[in-house]
């Protein structure tokens, strides 16, 4: 002590050190409680970053449902209210179109992200997807998500490697094929890959014999749509904590043919709802009222998805299938179903393939947002995958439209292919920005050229006109078509010579 005190200079640096290690001792205990407030707003942060990096998806097809038959997409007598709130709260698209213009087709594209000229199945009939096919389920299931099918598969029958549990859907509850969907009160459903038994007793099924005698019931119990939209609700509340996919695939508004043919009215329905009193004939009450019945059970939908917190962490969209149908007795004029689009159902004009589309995603999509971009079916295996973070099959018909949701720059199509083969001939279609070129029949049938940026209903033929345009379409038609042993054009029939008087 003695020996410090004789040593000025060392006394000096003493009594410095100590002052510097009291300011910086003062100045970190200033410091650290902003130090810890900005750590966890970081982690904050990197934990809202990591909860949407998989959003969970909803994806809702309705079967049949024409481009003008919602409200949003400008419908007076069809009442829906709560996919009008949709549009309002997110994004509707008027450029988006189907995969096919009828089932099986569509939902393979939508599924592959491949088009008409590329996937496996390009018709309807009994065909299943191969084990090498993949699909969205499969891609997302990289990711750990859980997958659902609930409705109309339609691209794999019982026994078979093409049913969903064996094409990447960790459940399924509903339709293996589109024949036994177009009964809404069937003997069974399929749960998984066995017959769930109903309490309706129908009359008129062939088992196994196309065009899958499906029958009509009459004893009507289990109405399966409403099946559909329960199982739909206990499934999102038992993996509302885990990110998921559910493909909801369902029936409405599609008609029973068969019992059409049996009774002259094929829209089957339990009741006709807020239509019961109207002056409509039944099937025009049925088709309303089966549209409205979907509606109600989307808004429960929604209201499932805020009860448990996730609404803003999940991504819904909801189209159709393919256009409105002219079946069951529904008379779609007095809908005005197709809004102002020529053509319906196994069309290739625009009322035959462009679907009315809405996506909503709060905090994510801007809401009341209309978007012309143009796309379709195919490109939801590239934004589910965008959605999630991971790597899509190679070699797709495929771009993400994530962009376009979110606000930002978006990649454009080429253009855009179909190829249908119903009916002799079959049928091709490319949109090419706002060019059409239809052909009648496939391959080898007169170009129809259509403007579509200023003739929308498809009436005026331009391709005398415009024939570089036309040589394009042609060049692109021939490009897109990749051979298939299992579709082929049927020939159409020489007309036989009338006989002289």
């Amino acid at each position: 002590m003695f020996q410090f005190l004789a040593n000025p200079p060392a006394v000096a640096a003493r009594r410095h050190s100590l002052l510097r290690h009291a300011f910086y001792r003062t100045a970190v205990l200033a410091i650290s409680p902003l130090v810890v407030f900005a750590s966890l707003f970081l982690l904050a942060q990197q934990a809202g970053a990591a909860s949407t990096d998989r959003p969970n998806i909803i994806f809702i097809m309705a079967d049949d449902l024409g481009y003008g038959d919602l409200g949003c997409y400008g419908q007076t007598k069809i009442k829906t209210p709560h996919l009008d709130q949709m549009a309002a709260e997110g994004m509707k698209f008027t450029q988006f179109y189907a995969g096919s213009t009828v089932c099986a087709p569509a939902r393979c594209v939508l599924m592959t992200g491949l088009h008409t000229g590329h996937c496996y199945i390009r018709g309807n009939g009994r065909i299943n997807l191969r084990p090498e096919d993949v699909t969205v389920a499969e891609v997302l299931k990289q990711r750990n998500y859980q997958t659902a099918l609930i409705g109309k598969w339609g691209l794999g029958n019982e026994g078979s490697v093409g049913v969903p549990t064996r094409q990447g859907f960790d459940y399924f509850f509903g339709y293996l094929d589109q024949g036994h969907a177009h009964n809404y009160y069937p003997a069974y459903l399929m749960r998984n890959e066995k017959r769930f038994p109903l309490r309706n007793v129908v009359e008129g099924v062939v088992e196994g014999v196309k065009p899958f005698g499906v029958g009509y019931a009459v004893k009507r119990v289990d109405y399966s749509h409403d099946l559909l939209a329960e199982e739909a609700l206990q499934w999102i509340d038992q993996n509302k904590a885990k990110p998921f996919f559910l493909y909801l695939a369902l029936t409405i508004p599609h008609a029973n043919n068969q019992r059409n043919r049996a009774l002259g009215d094929g829209q089957e329905v339990p009741d006709y709802g807020i239509y019961a009193d109207l002056d409509w004939t039944d099937p025009n009450k049925g088709q309303a009222a089966m549209i409205t019945r979907m509606d109600r059970d989307i808004g429960r939908i929604f209201a499932r998805l805020k009860q448990h917190g996730i609404d803003d962490n999940t991504l819904v969209m909801f189209t159709s299938d393919n256009g409105h149908h002219r079946e069951g007795g529904n008379n779609p004029e007095f809908f005005n179903a197709n809004g102002p689009l020529r053509g319906k159902k196994r069309d290739l004009y625009e009322g035959g393939i462009r679907v009315p589309t809405l996506a909503r995603w709060p905090g994510k999509i801007k809401p009341g947002v209309v978007t012309d971009h143009i796309a379709y079916f195919g490109d939801f295996m590239a934004t589910a995958a965008d959605l999630a973070n991971v790597k899509p099959p190679a070699k797709l018909d495929s771009i993400s439209f994530l962009p376009t949701l979110l606000g930002r720059p978006q990649e454009k199509h080429e253009y855009l292919y179909w190829e249908f083969y119903e009916g002799a001939g079959g049928k091709q279609a490319v949109r090419m920005g706002d060019w059409k070129g239809v052909r009648i029949p496939a391959f080898s049938g007169k170009m129809q050229l259509f403007d579509l940026g200023q003739d929308l209903g498809e009436e005026h033929d331009l391709a005398t006109e415009h024939a570089d345009i036309v040589k394009q379409i042609e060049a692109i038609m021939q490009t897109a078509h990749h051979p298939s042993p299992l579709w082929k054009v049927r020939k159409p029939r020489k007309k036989k010579p009338k006989k002289a008087a």
